[in-house]
């Protein structure tokens, strides 16, 4: 089995069962449609860190990003400071998919049209100069599949975050599902 270097979940797997089966009235339209919830599975997608120094008006600053380096199509990750990581042995990893080059193109767009979005005008004589740190840093991810019959469908909740995910990281699973040789596997 792969080592892979991770985030601290916030979740455990009893916390995500919860979550994905809250119970009431939305649950009950949730089984209706999709079926009630197989199981909960845990799925680490990799991040590319990356160092910016941002000089705007002559001032800069240091920040540290991820980049989701699948199809680098997610939301940054900001950090204040570098994060605390834990090693561990998985099969439910994703593969990165770019390279360093374009992780390190994608970043700075990234991080620029970010910086444009707080305010056009208060940029002056931007710089960004981006530093990739070494290897990459998987973030876990809880998937609650639900089903009824051969139908299936699932969610994904950011263990980091506790927050819900949406189409950009479902379609990172789906493909990864899709894969042969990629099977969730999901502890008795």
């Amino acid at each position: 089995m792969p080592r892979i270097r991770s985030l601290r979940a916030n979740v455990n797997r009893d916390e995500a069962q919860e979550y994905f089966s809250p119970g009431g009235v939305a649950d009950g339209l949730r089984n209706t449609f999709f079926g009630s919830l197989r199981s909960v599975a845990e799925l680490y997608i990799p991040f590319r860190l990356f160092r910016i120094e941002i000089t705007n008006r002559g001032v800069a600053q240091a920040e540290f990003f991820g980049l989701e380096s699948v199809r680098g199509s997610m939301d940054l990750f900001r950090f204040d400071e570098l994060p605390d990581t834990i090693v561990l042995e998985t099969r439910n990893a994703v593969e990165p998919g770019i390279d360093e080059a374009e992780a390190t193109e994608l970043v700075v767009s990234k991080v620029r049209r970010l910086l444009y979005s707080r305010g056009f005008f208060r940029m002056r004589n931007l710089r960004l100069d981006s530093t990739a740190l070494p290897g990459d840093v998987y973030v876990p991810y809880w998937i609650g599949f639900r089903g009824r019959g051969r139908n299936a469908n699932f969610s994904v909740l950011d263990a980091v975050r506790r927050r819900p995910e949406g189409g950009k990281v479902r379609q990172i699973v789906l493909n990864w599902l899709l894969t042969p040789g990629s099977q969730p596997v999901s502890p008795p």
